[in-house]
């Protein structure tokens, strides 16, 4: 890691607490000129970290920008062996992994940005990702499982996340067939599994998860066209600092016990129980085609 990320790590470790430039250089092995520059780097890219005199430099507990080491300290089991990679801003994090998996990047890749210019939902949607308010993130996986039952990844990872967000906020979470999470009515989140296919094996060869949340409100709200259907887990863009890496490090501690299992489809009955559509009507569109059925199972 850079001098950046080591000051960053031990200051998010002490996170609200006065840390020395000389006990930080001590540590890392490093001058003090070096920690004030990586400070001044990390000041720029918006971290709000305070230097006072004779006692160092102190991370607010109030900041909120993801990093791998906002995140990392809440994984557990063999998530924390995961490769992580945060980013500002990217055009689309399943772009991005696919190119990466098809260059031979092995299982357990992450990306996770702050902001996507082009995040993509399911039939070639587009999915509004603003900076500061989100999670975006990919997870690349090699799966051993058949095609057809590669389609429950998409359904252990909307368990794991709305499981996860009640945990993490106490907001109930609900599913909607296959891929969408509901919060009080509206959609927070989408999930988007994009495959490349081993045809000789008659399996995948690669699967990138995409999960996309809404933890708060944009400023200035949703575009028109989202307004009367999505929404924010909190009604605002204000949540608490931790709120962001805590949720992420839940969905994925979840989803690897349920991937890690995927042939016993242990979370088939929660899915049942948060599923919104069960026993009520639905329209069935094939095409041009649109019939009225029961969602019975």
């Amino acid at each position: 890691m850079s001098a950046k990320s080591h000051v960053l790590a031990a200051l998010e470790e002490n996170k609200g607490k006065n840390v020395s430039g000389s006990k930080l250089a001590d540590e890392l092995s490093i001058s003090r000129n070096a920690v004030w520059k990586a400070i001044k780097v990390l000041q720029e890219e918006g971290y709000a970290i305070n230097a006072v005199t004779n006692k160092g430099y102190c991370l607010s507990e109030q900041n909120d920008i993801l990093s791998e080491h906002s995140i990392r300290p809440y994984l557990s089991g063999r998530t924390k062996d995961l490769r992580m990679e945060v980013h500002k801003s990217v055009t689309s994090t399943n772009s991005l992994l696919k190119e990466l998996a098809a260059s031979g990047e092995a299982e357990g890749k992450v990306l996770i940005a702050e902001e996507q210019s082009s995040g993509r939902g399911r039939m070639g949607r587009s999915f509004y990702s603003p900076a500061n308010t989100g999670i975006y993130m990919s997870i690349l996986l090699r799966p051993n499982v058949t095609v057809e039952d590669s389609l429950f990844i998409t359904t252990a990872a909307a368990v794991a996340v709305a499981s996860s967000i009640e945990k993490i906020t106490a907001i109930p979470s609900k599913i909607k067939w296959v891929n969408d999470i509901f919060c009080n009515d509206k959609k927070v989140c989408g999930i988007l599994t994009e495959a490349g296919i081993d045809f000789e094996a008659g399996g995948l060869e690669y699967a990138v998860l995409g999960i996309g949340i809404n933890v708060g409100r944009p400023q200035g709200g949703f575009p028109d066209e989202l307004k009367t259907i999505a929404t924010g887990i909190f009604d605002s863009s204000l949540f608490e600092s931790d709120v962001r890496s805590k949720l992420i490090a839940e969905i994925l501690n979840r989803f690897f016990d349920y991937y890690d299992n995927l042939h016993e489809k242990t979370f088939l009955e929660e899915y049942r129980n948060r599923s919104f559509l069960l026993g009520k009507e639905i329209d069935i569109i094939t095409g041009k085609e649109i019939k009225q059925g029961l969602a019975y199972d």
